[in-house]
């Protein structure tokens, strides 16, 4: 008898013994076929490293639809992964309704949502974000992607595939400090700051910024090469003027050393300026003296423009109602709106870029790896220059059978070990070890200078990618701060773009047709097994005990 009660109180200890070793540690099992609850390393090591306490608000507490319910679940899912790494996280989730003027006064601002339910549709809103404070910094994190050219099931998606780059990516900013130097190249002709002031705001955010003017190169060459290689990436933002031979040569002798390059090039001299005030302008190529510098990198940027039938708008004065001007928004080929290949961590995930008078590029074999990360679309075609552009084309209804010449790359990425541009060459001036056979390295080439060019209204500029008239968002400077973060990546952030989450979504409009039969199904076959099983029972047992 006592030996029974041993037993049952060592069983009982156990149990209390397991209980308390459960509790005191968190372990989950991903057996999901896309590993979507596996954090990267990249995410481990930044989250490892938070020394004091982080604390996450998510403004996602309330009654939403399944759908959102879903964000909700998967946010909360992951922040609990967070958690178990490092303690110092903590969160809550808060309804916003109560401090809705609070969050919009930090610009926060709130996202309408159409939402189907029993075949009807109504709007609700939300604020689908997340504030995260650490010491004295704070950072918000938009939790659902606005994606334009998506369905709200792929908005929803591309949201939770999208969470832990945000959550790593907000907390690695206020938790590390900047040590990656740009140098915002001056001297050419390039775009005014203001053009690409809330880009840089956006590096800012991240990297420590520097112009730096080429113009001492011509009495200075060896220093200004010096100066130039403390940076680790370079920025050409839309050249207009021609690169003397010291200047390329400083350059190629940066790639060389491993300095990594951004590269937006108009190769064509094409503006909407000067289009709007006569309705028509002459486009001609545009001489930057870099077709040597990037022939022997790979690459050949084309002297001539890419349109595509898949394009924005531009916005055009139509007449007069009384003293108010009227305007219209028209397609205009020459602005190509580019999808995301997602071949690449950095283009994967991204709104359509917009593009104005972009050129074509062309990849040569060389032993470096290229990757083509923008393309137009296979309804695109080319216009050779010097040609007559003119707003008249707008009212011309375009033949589809014009625009089939396939795609045509726009923004190309080369990594590997390139040789000197000046290799067997005379050098424009004499540098002490000059390298012919460059360190590993990696640039990105974009045939577009207005790609990180924001519009300014009033004297103030706009957010980079932002149509001030139609308030479209474009995916320009996702596109860009990806770029700039592969080519500086020492964290692995980027990586976790290529992560893939592949959610099952309920068909409404089916659902809401089958609703009945369903409904009747769950009713009568759970009824159903119960008496086939309440039969055999009886049954057994009668034939058990006769």
């Amino acid at each position: 008898m006592n030996n029974k009660y041993s037993k049952i109180a060592a069983i009982f200890l156990g149990i209390i013994l397991l209980n308390f070793v459960v509790s005191n540690s968190y372990k989950r099992f991903d057996l999901t076929e896309d590993s979507r609850y596996t954090l990267s390393e990249a995410s481990k090591n930044i989250v490892k490293s938070i020394d004091e306490i982080i604390v996450v608000k998510i403004y996602l507490q309330g009654d939403f639809p399944a759908e959102f319910k879903r964000l909700q679940i998967e946010t909360k899912l992951h922040l609990e992964e967070l958690k178990a790494l490092n303690k110092n996280i903590q969160f809550r989730f808060i309804n916003p309704i109560d401090s809705a003027q609070e969050l919009i006064e930090k610009g926060i601002e709130p996202s309408r949502l159409q939402v189907e339910e029993n075949g009807k549709l109504s709007e609700i809103v939300i604020f689908p974000w997340a504030e995260i404070t650490y010491k004295d910094k704070t950072e918000y994190v938009s939790l659902l992607k606005d994606i334009i050219t998506n369905s709200q099931d792929e908005q929803l998606e591309s949201s939770i595939q999208n969470l832990e780059y945000a959550f790593a990516n907000a907390i690695h900013k206020i938790t590390t400090q900047k040590s990656k130097k740009i140098a915002i190249i001056k001297g050419n002709g390039e775009l005014e700051d203001i053009y690409i002031a809330d880009f840089l705001k956006k590096l800012g955010e991240y990297y420590l910024l520097a112009p730096f003017t080429l113009d001492s190169v011509e009495k200075q060459p060896n220093k200004t090469l010096t100066e130039l290689s403390n940076f680790d990436l370079a920025i050409v933002a839309k050249p207009t003027e021609k690169f003397s031979e010291k200047e390329k040569f400083t350059l190629d002798q940066f790639i060389m050393n491993g300095g990594k390059s951004l590269w937006l090039i108009d190769n064509v001299q094409a503006e909407l300026d000067s289009l709007m005030q006569t309705g028509e302008s002459l486009v001609y190529p545009r001489d930057l003296g870099l077709t040597d510098l990037f022939f022997n990198y790979g690459i050949r940027i084309n002297p001539n423009l890419v349109t595509d039938l898949y394009c924005s708008q531009i916005t055009l004065a139509t007449g007069n109602v009384g003293n108010q001007t009227q305007f219209n928004n028209f397609q205009w080929v020459y602005f190509p709106l580019v999808n995301s290949l997602n071949n690449h961590s950095i283009n994967n995930n991204i709104e359509a870029v917009n593009f104005k008078f972009p050129s074509e590029i062309d990849t040569l074999k060389n032993g470096i790896s290229k990757t083509i990360l923008l393309q137009s679309s296979p309804l695109s075609t080319l216009v050779g220059t010097p040609q007559i552009i003119s707003l008249k084309t707008i009212n011309q209804k375009p033949k589809t059978e014009d625009y089939s010449n396939g795609n045509k790359p726009l923004a190309v990425l080369l990594e590997g070990t390139f040789k000197s541009a000046y290799n067997n060459r005379v050098k424009p001036f004499k540098l002490f070890n000059s390298k012919e056979i460059g360190n590993k390295t990696k640039m990105i080439v974009i045939a577009d200078g207005d790609l990180i060019a924001n519009e300014i209204s009033k004297g103030i500029p706009l957010e980079l990618g932002v149509n001030k008239w139609t308030n479209q968002h474009y995916g320009n400077k996702e596109f860009l701060l990806n770029s700039v973060n592969y080519l500086l990546d020492d964290s692995g952030l980027i990586n976790i773009r290529s992560k893939t989450v592949n959610i099952a979504f309920l068909n409404k409009q089916k659902a809401y047709e089958q609703a009945f039969k369903w409904q009747l199904i769950n009713i009568l076959f759970p009824l159903i097994i119960l008496t086939v099983f309440g039969l055999m029972f009886n049954y057994f047992r009668r034939k058990k005990y006769q």
